[in-house]
């Protein structure tokens, strides 16, 4: 009896480990691998060949159920009667209850602890059990190429969605703002310059053609550290002005048309549609923070800044565009009084919304594109 009790306990550690290391975390595992624990990073070897491990665990595992039904049987065979019966169906049951449903239970339940420990046993017997783990599992692969199957390509990187699932998921674990900023991060690549972009009707420039107290006026109430310096329009941008370089000059009485333009940074021009994500790494590599956004024409759209793509994951450093005092107005009857000049993506994340943002970028634009004509007022 000791025997057979022996048997079922390797039975259920068998059973138990084999859910525990297949549905323990892959990424955790790594990490802890990283961190130097000696358990995960022998799991993290025994995982990377999962074929070899699976074909070393139903060995151990079908050699000790064979032997304890194999005892089970002696034993009825020589109690005579109706023990054999009695036997299957008991042995069954607690086959069942307790090498296979309670520990599994268990393991899932606790798929680290279990695994982890159970990687130090399973070390020795993967080289114990080597010759008979290669053999089978040769004759195992024979059979999928046969019936023409391919083993599918171990591929543990995580999509940007499958990413977004576990983000938020674990969202009880996270604080709400990191949440948001890391949801945002993986919405970059959906999102491009134009939705962003200062429009080109917005951009504050000094046009060098203009009455030089004007620009002197310009320069000196500016809100902006930067400011694109264009002849006539903004289709022929002569560079960027940077402030903190004009502040020496203009304070010793020493700036004009040449000294200004002298002191101007070479444009750099990014096309409409790039993804945030991209323009994040171009800003990086190139070493800028001011860019002009230009068409397919190569035609002035706007302007889009380092800060404006750090805004996309961490929020406003400023102002927020949309105020809700002001563009946004609750009615009485329940309907919003909206200014249509209002960012749909700006909108739709402050109401909750969904409009759609994949034409029009104002709630103007979305009026007249869905219209298909200017309203009358």
């Amino acid at each position: 009896m000791i025997v057979l009790v022996v048997l079922i306990l390797l039975s259920a550690f068998f059973s138990g480990t084999e859910t525990a290391l297949m549905s323990v975390n892959r990424y955790r595992l790594k990490h802890l691998a990283r961190e130097g624990h000696a358990g995960a990073r022998i799991a993290d070897r025994l995982l990377q060949q999962p074929d070899r491990l699976i074909v070393m665990i139903l060995i151990g595992n079908n050699l000790v159920n064979f032997s304890a039904s194999a005892l089970v049987t002696l034993i009825a065979h020589q109690l005579g009667g109706a023990a054999v019966a009695i036997g299957v169906a008991l042995f069954t049951f607690v086959i069942i209850i307790f090498a296979e449903v309670t520990p599994k239970t268990l393991a899932a339940l606790y798929p680290e602890r279990v695994a982890l420990r159970a990687a130090h046993i399973y070390q020795p017997l993967q080289r114990l059990f080597f010759p008979l783990v290669w053999l089978i599992n040769r004759v195992a692969r024979l059979l999928l190429r046969l019936m023409g199957l391919k083993e599918a390509a171990d591929d543990d990187a995580l999509s940007s969605e499958e990413l977004r699932t576990v983000v938020t998921e674990a969202g009880h674990l996270l604080p709400r703002r990191r949440r948001r900023m890391l949801l945002r991060v993986l919405d970059l690549e959906k999102v491009v310059v134009e939705d962003i972009m200062v429009p080109r009707g917005e951009v504050i420039g000094i046009d060098i053609n203009d009455d030089w107290t004007q620009i002197l006026d310009t320069i000196q109430h500016s809100r902006h550290t930067r400011l694109p310096v264009f002849e006539d329009n903004l289709d022929h941008c002569l560079g960027i002005l940077h402030l903190r370089r004009v502040a020496h000059p203009l304070a010793e009485g020493l700036l004009d048309h040449h000294r200004l333009t002298s002191l101007l940074y070479e444009p750099y021009f990014v096309p409409e549609g790039t993804p945030l994500n991209r323009q994040l790494i171009h800003f990086q590599t190139d070493h800028k923070r001011f860019a002009i956004v230009v068409d397919e024409y190569g035609d002035t759209q706007g302007i889009v800044t380092l800060e404006d793509v750090l805004e996309e994951i961490v929020g406003e450093f400023t102002n927020a565009q949309l105020n809700p005092a002001k563009d946004l107005i609750r009615q009485s009857d329940g309907s919003f009084l909206v200014n249509a000049s209002i960012n749909l993506r700006d909108l739709n994340r402050y109401m909750n919304w969904k409009l759609p943002t994949d034409s029009a970028k104002t709630l103007n634009g979305l009026v007249i594109e869905t219209l298909e004509t200017i309203p009358k007022v």
